[in-house]
């Protein structure tokens, strides 16, 4: 497969597939006299893992650990959930704090009359506020 077809068959970019073999997520591609890089199904099937651990919140470097477990015959189950459990703690942390923007931004909404002159308002008076622990 050329470059094109793998990236549709993946569901990502041409740009994409590019940035993974620079990043060697994905293996250099052997190419033609030409020039134009060829793809395996291997290659497809990478992506297609690459893709869904981004999906699920990893990062590259998680996404290339996991790729290094999955292919080692040695490697154990306690290493991937570790790596899953951190990148979970992450997206609950992340979680909480989107919560606590709702809940202040909401506050702000709620105290605005949105009418009147800019100045007084809650809302920039807030986002021009030193002190960050007034948002809260």
């Amino acid at each position: 497969m050329r470059i094109g077809e793998i990236a549709e068959r993946a569901g990502v970019g041409v740009d994409t597939v590019r940035l993974y073999e620079r990043l060697q997520l994905l293996p250099a591609a052997q190419r033609t006299a030409s020039g134009y890089r060829m793809f395996g199904s291997d290659d497809l099937e990478r992506l297609r893992f690459i893709r869904r651990a981004k999906a699920l919140g990893f990062t590259l470097d998680e996404t290339r650990e996991l790729l290094r477990l999955a292919s080692d015959n040695h490697s154990e189950r306690a290493e991937v959930l570790a790596l899953a459990q951190h990148r979970l703690d992450d997206i609950e942390e992340k979680i909480a704090q989107l919560a606590a923007m709702r809940d202040s931004l909401g506050r702000l909404v709620k105290e605005c009359s949105g009418t009147g002159p800019v100045q007084g308002c809650p809302i920039v008076d807030a986002v021009l506020a030193h002190d960050i622990k007034k948002l809260s």
